[in-house]
């Protein structure tokens, strides 16, 4: 290890500043959920607060809001797995058989557009063109039906979180699986087409194939972020009128730990989030290790 250090210093060196950064920015942090277990008061300070146990697991697991914020977590995050995560994927392997070069471009420039925008601009849109005189109501309407404020009915808040981030990710999305695409030897291709494979068969038993140890990668990578719904634009977009189907674990975290100043109970919210997360990624790696020999440990 010390020989191979001194041989490549300069890469270890160019590692430092990561290593830094996660070390400061992720792992020193993590000291601080040990206030899950306390009466965390801030005149006392972490260690001198005293300790809890599991009291604050309990008060969740007990309370009203458990079963409303798990359902609704879970239901957003399987939805946007079903829809979200094979969106690029479709639309990298529609791109790949794209031959005009213009179009193919203009196309990838058009859909990683909307990853640029700043969130706040995207809920601001997206409020724009759900109140009742906005432009889905006027499209609803040009249909003869009725107009509503979609972000105050909750039975059309999923649909709205989980279509609006299809859009806005697509393109960004399809550059991992583009760059898969061309890294498939041409030869497989040629030799497909001497055994008679059409266009079809030949995305089914060679693009496919080639590209699937990169889409069971980023698969893994998603279900360690299950139930991290992303807090920011759920918090953007929803109001108390839907909080039954937009209230999910964490803008209940939000809500407890900024707003109610109940630190110790937030934490030990997260924290189970944060738990169910990693058994999700450590479970999804094993069985894909079992099925298909591609894992990321």
């Amino acid at each position: 290890m010390l020989n191979d250090i001194r041989k490549n210093k300069l890469l270890y060196l160019m590692l430092a500043p990561v290593i830094l950064f996660f070390s400061l920015f992720h792992y020193v942090p993590m000291y601080g959920a040990i206030i899950a277990f306390k009466d965390f008061s801030p005149r006392l300070g972490i260690i001198g607060s005293p300790w809890a146990g599991f009291e604050h697991f309990k008060v969740f697991f007990e309370g009203i809001y458990f079963w409303r914020t798990l359902k609704n977590t879970v239901l957003i995050s399987l939805y946007d797995l079903v829809f979200g995560f094979p969106a690029p994927i479709i639309l990298a392997l529609l791109l790949n058989e794209v031959k005009k070069t213009i179009f193919k471009r203009s196309i990838q420039t058009i859909t990683y557009m909307p990853h640029f925008v700043s969130l706040v601009v995207v809920c601001g849109m997206i409020k724009e063109f759900t109140v009742s005189g906005g432009l889905i109501n006027d499209f609803i309407a040009f249909l003869g039906g009725e107009r509503l404020s979609l972000l105050l009915e909750s039975q059309f808040f999923r649909t709205i979180y989980v279509s609006s981030g299809v859009w806005q990710h697509i393109g960004w999305g399809t550059i991992i699986y583009l760059a898969a695409l061309a890294g498939i030897d041409t030869e497989q291709y040629e030799a497909a087409k001497i055994d008679g494979a059409g266009r079809w068969k030949q995305m089914r038993h060679v693009t496919l194939p080639g590209i699937m140890p990169t889409i069971v990668i980023l698969l893994i990578l998603e279900m360690g972020r299950m139930l991290s719904v992303g807090t920011e634009k759920i918090i953007l977009l929803y109001n108390p009128t839907i909080y039954e189907t937009a209230d999910v674990i964490s803008s209940y975290v939000y809500r407890v730990g900024l707003q109610e100043f109940n630190y110790s109970f937030s934490s030990a919210v997260g924290l189970f989030n944060s738990a169910i997360n990693f058994t999700l990624v450590v479970g999804s790696n094993w069985l894909s290790r079992k099925l298909n020999d591609t894992s990321l440990w």
